[in-house]
């Protein structure tokens, strides 16, 4: 359907395409972290401050007009109305996306695009449906603090198969809108808070999580039927437990059949796994709550997985007859990574992940009886990383991408077991985004020329010929791909251009804008885009001595060696996260360079896209080759004549925040201050997937978690030092910190410290996020300040 209306479309489109140019937008941000990610530091600018505690630049920077925090956590955001949640409607004839509101950047709306005349609307408004939400419970808090979504309102939504309805979950309660008509009703208003909420693959039912048990609603009788028993407690039906949302990505624990016959549901029961009482203090008291938190070496939910036959359950059938238990092997200490449907919706397809992650199934059950056989098998030395590349197809084989060569590459199974390596090379395939129509050409996003880009390519099935680069630009792109590949939503951005998402052939030309977002006057930005600061890119040679490392500086106008500036670098060092990329990175970083410091950052080894062997380098040692690596881009910033080298701060959050504390402590005077946010001090009091995918068991790697403890170090501790936590954090928790503090006491030693009562391991609310970045450039203009400027006093 999608090909005929695009086909339709586009010669009425071609001249009036809302003036796109030939190099549209803007991607998005670099790979995220699992677990320890940085997530809770302010993502924005800094105050141009009126003192001058870092040098002069900084009465320069507020007569110019510079950013303030306070305008940077305001409404609307200085990064463009960006659309969020991009889907296209099955039929082809809608785009669909979530936006902040104007006047509250924290509340999404729903809103379409016509794909026929190019006409923007507002489809769902949140503030309508519900004008007061419910307060979340600790389950929603949870798994919305895992999935990193930091807004109110229609946070998600979905399609139903005919494109003619969409499913949005919303105050506690499911919300059934027609497209045509606008047209919505509450399927249910309950007491429970009913969560991942789906419509099924033929529109007839809405499924979903009410007190740990799945249910399914019809729409067409108006009913709802429960689909399991006995959840409550430890034990859950339908949901992912605490590692599989932290550290797998895995937010939802059932999966519809295509032809909605059957659903795959995970059983959990988190009995075994320790007790961990988190203290949530709060402004006005303190909640205890005993949280199943897995730490390292210890015992993990077991997670079982069930077939039910959808009508057989309605009608009451027995268990034993309306539902099979996948055969997962005779080991439960293992991981249900992820599950897939063939298209047939005879075989359910299981990514069984061991223990020590250095194995990686793919299970094929038969979905009436259970049994399985092994389709697929990756093993590595240090450990396999999960995707959601697992794509079948009509032929019975699937798509797959592995690291088997070093780097992520494509390959396809064919139905006869033969595994066919279809790209190669020394470049990483990011993520698969999809099929042509014919099955003969796999879309995927990722780099081939440089690490620092991301780009869309279509590559044949047959890999007889090297793979195309569809999109254009010196930038980053994230892509939502069409049915059949004829069409594709783009969102680009580059270091001077916020995100632009524009509708495109799938060759690549455009159609129209979605929201082009031109960085003008009249754009939020626009009466600050005379002080934006461009970053320069450049490589230097990591502590090993041959292996190149990537990094990006905001260098001041009026920092020259005649007048040389203070620097701060901020790090996070850690896997699956890269920081140095060619995108519109976060405004935050022009506070600080506005305020006149140079500002830096360097992707070390152990971090993401640059092959397997350069994120493993810190196996079994985290906090060794990335602090190495961060002093080698020490050594280079104090060898620039416009940087001052006794005033060189150092920072980052979560793993950043660890980085911090272990860089400082290794090279005691090496930095002047160090602020250090949500540090997981100790990997032993950390959780099991994360941890032991780099660092083993502890029982097994004593030394090497023994080294990568900060307390280890604690000896070294010389650079005044600013500490922050929030007190409620549910992934690193708060004893991490308290652990380093009282330690440090019991030495005598003085350093400072910000807690947020009630805050997580992300500090969400406007108002509190800006008293986190005072705080923290606070600390740095006091701590960086000139002796001159000290001896003023000021």
């Amino acid at each position: 359907m999608l090909t005929r209306t695009i086909a339709l479309i586009l010669p009425a489109l071609a001249l009036t395409a809302c003036g796109l140019q030939d190099e549209p937008g803007q991607p998005r941000e670099g790979a995220q972290a699992d677990g320890a990610r940085e997530d809770g530091a302010a993502n924005g600018a800094g105050e141009a401050g009126d003192r001058a505690q870092a040098g002069s630049a900084n009465a320069r920077q507020a007569a110019a007009g510079a950013l303030t925090i306070e305008r940077l956590y305001g409404s609307p955001s200085l990064d463009g109305p960006a659309p969020q949640n991009l889907k296209f409607s099955p039929d082809g004839t809608r785009v669909t996306f979530t936006r902040p509101k104007e006047e509250d950047r924290t509340v999404l709306d729903l809103w379409a695009m016509d794909v026929a005349d190019g006409r923007t609307y507002r489809l769902v408004d949140a503030s309508a449906l519900a004008p007061e939400e419910r307060e979340l419970t600790e389950a929603e808090i949870q798994f919305r603090e895992r999935a990193r979504i930091t807004h109110s309102g229609v946070v998600s939504y979905s399609w139903d198969e005919a494109g003619e309805a969409i499913l949005v979950p919303l105050d506690g309660d499911i919300f059934h809108v027609d497209v045509e008509s606008g047209e919505t009703r509450r399927l249910m208003q309950t007491e429970a808070f009913e969560t991942d909420a789906k419509v099924s693959p033929g529109g007839r039912y809405v499924s979903f999580i009410r007190e740990q048990n799945l249910w399914v609603h019809d729409l067409e009788r108006d009913r709802e039927f429960q689909i399991t028993q006995g959840g409550g407690g430890a034990v859950s039906w339908g949901m992912a437990e605490f590692v599989a949302q932290e550290e797998m990505q895995r937010y939802t624990g059932y999966w519809w059949s295509p032809d909605e016959t059957r659903i795959a549901v995970a059983r959990v029961n988190e009995n075994p796994v320790m007790i961990v009482e988190r203290f949530g203090f709060e402004p006005d008291g303190f909640t205890v709550t005993e949280q199943r938190y897995p730490r390292a070496g210890t015992a993990n939910a077991i997670v079982d997985l069930f077939v039910f036959d959808l009508q057989r359950t309605i009608a009451g059938e027995a268990a034993d007859t309306a539902r099979r238990q996948v055969d997962l092997g005779d080991n439960n200490d293992i991981y249900l990574a992820r599950v897939d449907w063939s298209t047939d919706s005879s075989t359910v397809y299981v990514q069984r992940q061991n223990r020590q992650q250095t194995r990686l199934d793919i299970l094929a059950a038969d979905a009436a009886t259970g049994e399985t056989q092994v389709a697929l098998s990756e093993e590595a030395e240090t450990w396999i990383n999960l995707t959601d590349d697992f794509t079948p197809l009509e032929d019975g084989g699937f798509l797959w991408t592995s690291e088997r060569s070093g780097f992520r590459h494509v390959y396809r199974m064919t139905p006869g077991g033969e595994l066919v390596q279809i790209t190669s090379g020394d470049w990483v395939v990011d993520e698969l985004s999809g099929l042509s129509a014919d099955g003969q050409t796999v879309y995927f996003e990722g780099w081939v020329e440089s690490p620092l880009e991301r780009h869309l390519y279509a590559v044949r099935v047959d890999g007889e010929s090297p793979p195309e680069q569809i999109t254009e630009g010196q930038g980053w792109w994230s892509v939502t791909l069409g049915e059949g590949a004829q069409a594709f939503i783009g969102t680009y951005r580059d270091p001077a251009t916020p995100p632009r998402t524009g509708l495109y052939t799938g060759l690549g030309a455009p159609i129209a804008w979605i929201e082009e977002n031109a960085l003008d006057a009249d754009h939020p930005y626009g009466p600050y885009r005379d002080s934006h600061v461009a970053p320069e890119y450049g490589t230097l040679t990591a502590a090993d001595g041959e292996t190149e490392l990537h990094w990006m500086m905001y260098r001041p106008d009026h920092c020259t060696a005649q007048s040389p500036c203070p620097a701060i670098i901020e790090v996070y060092g850690g896997p699956h996260v890269q920081r140095v990329t060619k995108t519109w990175t976060p405004l935050r970083d022009q506070i600080y360079a506005q305020a006149g410091y140079v500002y830096f950052k360097l992707d070390n080894r152990g971090s993401w896209n640059r092959g397997h062997a350069f994120e493993a380098a810190l196996h079994d040692r985290m906090g060794t080759v990335e602090v190495a690596d961060q002093l080698e881009g020490l050594d280079y910033l104090q060898g620039l004549d416009f940087v001052d080298p006794e005033r060189i701060g150092l920072w980052g959050w979560s793993y950043g925040g660890y980085m911090t504390l272990m860089t400082t402590l290794q090279a005691p005077g090496r930095f002047e201050a160090a602020v250090s946010g949500a540090p997981v001090t100790d990997w032993s009091l950390y959780d099991t997937h994360y941890t032991e995918r780099y660092m083993g068991m502890p029982q097994e790697n004593r030394s090497g978690y023994e080294t990568g403890a900060v307390l280890t170090h604690v000896e070294g501790y010389e650079t005044p030092t600013l500490m922050i936590h929030g007190m409620a954090d549910d992934n690193v928790t708060f004893d991490h910190s308290t652990r380093l503090y009282a330690e440090l006491q019991r030495r005598g030693e003085l350093f400072e410290m910000m807690t947020y009562p009630g805050q997580r391991h992300g500090i969400r609310p406007p108002e509190l996020q800006v008293h986190l970045l005072r705080t923290i450039r606070a600390f740095f203009d006091r701590e960086l300040a000139s002796d001159e400027v000290r001896a003023r006093g000021e």
